[in-house]
């Protein structure tokens, strides 16, 4: 290695980093629509490299999202495409990026920052712990097709509908204190709804987009404010039972469809593990939202290395719905975490496993029911993966 430096991926690199992203993830894709893609990210700013001398080894790329905690929309760098060259791994380049990536995401004024792990180990030293997971389940289309909801009128969507997805996601999302999903950008949405590979469905209060998979359905997302749109919903996902015997369906494994579907979900069940870091600590547990009626008043002591703005002492408040982080002076009393440990408890880990993973110590032992009570609610999920 003779000058290694971060840079900002532009045109002339494209060609590079498909070429690292081949040999790291093998061949795939058409390649105009790759550099398509990539040039989005390009315009403001959210596509970083890595170069050695003048040959870029390493990029990753930064989506602008946002992300339902607590029932509220928090924004979100989704970290994705992160590739190092072979011959440099092991090495620090990854970490090098990673810390860029970072101080980038601080920059676009995320509080948070979320992967999919290729590998735990770099992540994790860069203060990234686990917070959630994406399931897919597989139904019997028979099932699905006799669910019923025949009163409910569905209509085929479109392009123009991308509003009123985003809108019906959102009412459903608040009432539920959802923890996880994504809020797309607006133009990914219609994107989507404009595939002519996927089919859309739209009722008064809710959606489902789905797709055909090797002769099989696959459900990529359904959204049912009531029980009589979920059934109308999944049956007309079922109504394709004459071809396909199966539905896969990405859901979370409390969502009502378990409950409904005469059998239990079976073949091909999984779950894909996804991961947090808090980018602006006081922000992210600001944006967040906390159950009603749940008061909490604690100090803490933060340790972040990578992120200098997170370190420090601090007061929290939990109240009427929301937090509040303030500067504080030192306290005995003070809940001691590190990024990992504070990324986990923002997704609702109990202070009982933190602290037996040896991620959380100190504080007063009477305040971790209140922690864990705030800090609770319905596990955090995914319908996406990026």
């Amino acid at each position: 290695m003779t000058e290694l430096r971060v840079v900002e991926v532009a045109e002339e690199y494209l060609d590079s980093v498909f070429e690292v992203r081949t040999r790291s993830f093998g061949p795939g894709g058409d390649k105009d629509e790759w550099k398509k893609s990539a040039r989005q990210f390009i315009a403001d700013g959210r596509y970083l490299g890595v170069v050695d001398g003048d040959e870029l080894v390493a990029a990753a790329r930064i989506w602008p999202l946002e992300q339902w905690w607590g029932g509220r929309r928090v924004a979100n760098g989704g970290v994705a495409g992160v590739v190092v060259a072979p011959e440099y791994r092991g090495r620090g380049v990854g970490s090098l990026l990673m810390r860029a990536v970072l101080d980038r995401c601080a920059e676009k004024g995320y509080p948070l920052t979320s992967l999919y792990p290729a590998t735990t180990v770099l992540y994790r030293r860069l203060g990234y712990e686990f917070a959630g997971s994406r399931h897919l389940y597989t139904f019997q289309a028979a099932d699905l097709r006799t669910l019923g909801g025949n009163g409910t009128a569905v209509r085929k969507a479109g392009r123009d509908d991308a509003d009123l997805f985003l809108e019906l996601a959102g009412k459903v999302h608040e009432t539920r204190r959802s923890n996880g999903p994504l809020v797309w950008p607006r133009a990914q949405v219609e994107s989507w709804l404009e595939d002519d590979n996927s089919f859309a469905y739209v009722a008064e209060d809710g959606f489902v987009v789905y797709k055909w998979s090797d002769r099989e359905l696959a459900v990529e997302e359904l959204i049912a404010g009531s029980e009589e749109t979920a059934r109308a919903l999944w049956a007309t996902v079922g109504s394709g039972a004459s071809i396909a015997k199966t539905v896969e369906a990405c859901c979370p494994p409390f969502d009502a469809i378990h409950l409904m579907a005469e059998h239990e979900a079976t073949g091909k069940s999984w779950q894909n593990r996804w991961m947090l870091r808090l980018v602006d600590a006081p922000a992210a547990l600001a944006g967040r939202g906390f159950p009603d009626g749940v008061v909490l008043e604690a100090d803490l002591r933060i340790d972040d290395p990578e992120l200098p703005a997170n370190t420090g002492d601090w007061h929290l408040s939990v109240g009427n719905g929301s937090a509040r982080l303030t500067a504080a002076e030192p306290s005995s009393d003070a809940l001691r975490l590190g990024p990992r440990g504070l990324a986990a408890l923002y997704a609702g880990t109990p202070l009982a496993t933190l602290r037996g993973a040896g991620l959380a110590a100190g504080g007063a032992a009477p305040a971790d029911a209140a922690f864990d009570a705030a800090f609770g609610g319905p596990a955090p999920y995914m319908l996406d993966d990026f």
